[in-house]
């Protein structure tokens, strides 16, 4: 079966009018704490990363989305914390691009975490497609 990789950040950096733009990491513990209107520029502004990413691809149904963690230190983390906001944001971004008809489980019919190595120049997500 075929496969696409796509690396994301950890993190979205939102614009400010007066203040430098502020770093947002996208996590679980994040997540659950912001106002609604904060969790929707962060979600947009991931979906704006997306955009290039994705052009052009149309799926009809998605066997496994696998998303690996890359962390940036020694630092004991949570991998289910950071990749579960992964996985809705980006789920969210396959239907808003039109390359999924919706998210569902008839569409999507897995998806699996695990965790890469320590990558201090580059944490990361990558999710791999495979379709």
């Amino acid at each position: 079966m075929p496969t696409i990789k796509i690396e994301m950040p950890l993190f979205v950096m939102l614009p400010r009018v007066t203040k430098p733009a502020r770093k947002m990491i996208v996590n679980l513990n994040n997540y659950r704490n912001w106002h609604y209107i904060i969790s929707n520029e962060v979600k947009t502004a991931y979906t704006a990363i997306l955009k290039s990413k994705l052009r052009g691809f149309k799926f009809e149904r998605i066997e496994l989305l696998h998303f690996v963690y890359w962390k940036g230190s020694n630092r004991t983390s949570d991998r289910s914390n950071v990749l579960t906001i992964h996985e809705k944001f980006f789920c969210d971004a396959l239907t808003h691009y039109g390359c999924i008809t919706d998210d569902n489980d008839k569409i999507i019919k897995g998806s699996h975490f695990s965790g890469g190595d320590l990558d201090k120049e580059n944490p990361r997500v990558e999710i791999y497609i495979t379709f």
